[in-house]
């Protein structure tokens, strides 16, 4: 069995040839062999993977930029407020200083 992703290519029974060329034995070798196979199975990520998580990754920028849009777009309306109501206060004391 031989499997390719990501441009890793790993071939069990041609890596179990390799340790027995080295002096491990038989049993030894299969055993490394396994343990090799499932640690690139279970901790590489295929490129369906990263595919999804890139979709996923760019739904959630796009959700987050329209928070902070919507977030601008309030603030500015919360400071526009502020201001005119700032005016009205100093345009009344103002008013009231020389009227008296």
């Amino acid at each position: 069995m031989a499997y390719e992703f990501i441009g890793l290519c790993f071939r069990p029974s041609a890596y179990v040839d390799r340790l027995r060329e080295a002096g491990l034995d038989e049993k030894e070798a299969r055993a490394h062999a396994e343990a090799l196979d499932v640690a690139l199975r279970d901790g590489v990520a295929a490129k369906s993977d990263i595919d999804r998580l890139e979709t996923k990754i760019k739904s959630d920028m796009d959700r987050l930029e329209a928070k902070i849009e919507t977030s601008a777009a309030n603030l500015k309306v919360e400071i526009l407020r502020s201001m005119m109501v700032t005016q009205l206060v100093v345009g009344g004391l103002l008013f009231a200083a020389f009227t008296r």
